[in-house]
């Protein structure tokens, strides 16, 4: 019987397949990817011989070839992790640049505007700070204008007050009496006056025109005269404006005055009593208006 031997036909086995790992993600990963593709797989390793009986129990190399890729797997996915982490903080670093750009850009050119309306306020400023140089060195040559005519027009008044103290002695009692509120403001001669110098001359003039209103009537006043004999009597007086007047007393005696620089002075008419009576009555409406002649005297 014959026993045939088959021999056993030799089992072909495939070579191993390197995982390909596309050259961004490489780059990406780093040298632990590199690491990871230079690895062989745990297929395409060589049978490890059957270890000796005596020989102590040691770890398969595949084991540790598996360990390692994983290893480095790991960091690599911490890294792309730490790369893309990275990359979101420039992202968001550029995008607020670029707004705080924006907005310093928005403030430079506010800031440049607020400058120049700032330039144009300064030189509006400047324009009306001459103009109100000019305006005061005219007001300062009026001013002094003023104070020069001010001068004359305190001297002026000055002596318009003298003048006024010398009148007031020439006034009838009567028109002395109705004036006296006027006459007190005048100052005496020499003293200094407080008044202004307006104040002072509408003083003068009120007076002035209170004297040329008196001049230009006619008025009978009450008074009391000394007669020719020498006693004193309550008599009329008849004051034809301020330059002349006649008096006639209740016994028929009769008188002319004229004012002087001492005041007025009286003399007796005893001739001119009968018209000086005439005239008196034709005044208080007594007698039919008629020509009265009265004596006067012409200097």
């Amino acid at each position: 019987m014959n026993t045939q031997h088959e021999t056993p036909s030799p089992v072909r086995r495939r070579p191993a397949r390197r995982a390909l790992v596309p050259g961004a993600a490489v780059a990406a990963l780093g040298p632990a990817a590199l690491a990871m593709q230079s690895v062989p797989p745990a297929s395409a390793a060589a049978p490890a011989p059957r270890p000796a009986a005596s020989a102590p129990a040691t770890r398969p190399p595949a084991a540790q070839a598996a360990a390692t890729p994983a290893s480095s797997l790991e960091q690599a996915r911490l890294t792309l992790g730490k790369w893309i982490e990275t990359q979101q903080i420039i992202s968001k670093e550029r995008n607020d640049w670029q707004q705080g750009k924006e907005i310093l850009a928005g403030r430079v050119e506010l800031v440049g505007k607020e400058v120049s309306v700032l330039r144009e306020r300064i030189t509006q400023s400047e324009a009306a700070v001459a103009e109100s140089d000019r305006k005061k060195q005219e007001l300062v040559k009026r001013n002094d204008e003023l104070k020069a005519t001010t001068a004359q027009l305190a001297a002026a008044v000055v002596a318009m007050e003298a003048e006024i103290r010398k009148l007031a002695r020439m006034m009838p009692e009567h028109v002395a009496t109705k004036m006296q509120p006027l006459l007190q403001r005048i100052p005496s001669e020499g003293a200094q006056s407080r008044v202004s110098t307006a104040e002072r001359f509408q003083n003068v003039l009120g007076i002035l025109n209170e004297l040329n209103r008196a001049n230009s009537e006619i008025t009978v006043a009450y008074e009391v005269r000394t007669l020719a004999d020498g006693s004193s009597s309550e008599v009329q007086v008849i004051y034809v404006g301020l330059a002349s007047a006649y008096y006639i007393s209740p016994r028929g005696e009769a008188g002319v005055g004229r004012p002087g620089p001492d005041g007025w002075s009286w003399r007796p008419v005893p001739d001119a009593a009968d018209d000086i009576l005439l005239a008196l009555e034709v005044i208080q409406g007594k007698h039919v208006p008629t020509f009265v002649p009265l004596p006067i005297s012409l200097q």
